[in-house]
């Protein structure tokens, strides 16, 4: 380009706010650099598989001509362009289209590859079914476990409560030592270790709650006419067999 003369009327007109000259400038390098693509668009050579592309789209537009011998075939038989196939017309219009193999795989891996997807999925859905059912048993086993447990409490409480009432009543009959050692509540610590050094005779340590329990109101019952359900002393074995309801506490419940 030739040299502007800074000093002719073309460039003393121009306008000169602030601002424009970078705006023009901008806009002037954008407009050359999309005008530099299409002119390399044009000038690229289209690579082998675009060119049989395109020449295979082409062919696949354009319907057959006579010079196809199938196509032939079927006109001699009585066909006419646009017909459906069949003696009938029931068929097909349009030919079965085209799947081209594009890629380098070999035949039937797209098959494979959507059954490998398949049991992948259907894996996946057996881990969460099988991780939900561990979650159902768990919260089962939790709740069962639970259960037992505020079970256990009540025996607890309920053989306590028989111990308590077992030592007030043999005290009533000035019985001073209980027929069996934890047939009374458990003496306090400093009593605890006299204890110890004498053995039991085994019944204390080998017996489950729920047997201690069947065992002490079995003696209460005998021995005091008392049922620690019902909290009443009898006044004898046909007052107590009568009046109470029953051996245990769902009887009474």
């Amino acid at each position: 380009d030739e040299e502007e003369d800074y000093m002719s009327d073309s460039f003393l007109k121009q306008d000169i706010r602030p601002g424009l000259p970078m705006v023009r400038r901008v806009k002037e390098a954008i407009q050359k650099e999309e005008k530099q693509k299409e002119a390399n668009e044009k000038n690229r050579q289209k690579s082998i598989k675009e060119e049989e592309k395109e020449r295979r789209d082409l062919v696949l537009k354009s319907a057959l001509g006579n010079e196809n011998k199938g196509f032939a075939l079927l006109q001699k038989m009585g066909y006419k362009s646009g017909q459906a196939l069949g003696k009938s017309g029931e068929g097909i219009v349009e030919p079965i289209p085209l799947n081209i193999k594009t890629g380098r795989s070999g035949l039937g891996h797209d098959e494979l590859k959507k059954r490998k997807a398949e049991e992948k999925l259907e894996n996946y859905r057996q881990k969460l079914h099988l991780k939900k059912q561990a979650n159902e048993e768990a919260a089962d086993q939790f709740r069962i476990r639970l259960k037992n447990k505020q079970e256990e409490r009540k025996m607890e409480g309920d053989l306590r409560k028989s111990q308590r009432a077992c030592q007030r009543l043999d005290m009533q009959k000035d019985i001073d030592v209980p027929k069996e050692t934890w047939y009374w509540l458990e003496p306090e610590e400093e009593d605890r270790k006299d204890e110890e050094d004498k053995e039991d005779e085994g019944t204390s340590s080998d017996l489950s709650v729920p047997e201690k329990l069947c065992l002490l109101t079995a003696y209460l019952r005998q021995e005091h006419f008392y049922c620690v359900w019902c909290g009443t002393t009898y006044e004898g074995s046909e007052d107590l067999s009568s009046n109470c309801p029953g051996d245990s506490a769902a009887d009474h419940d």
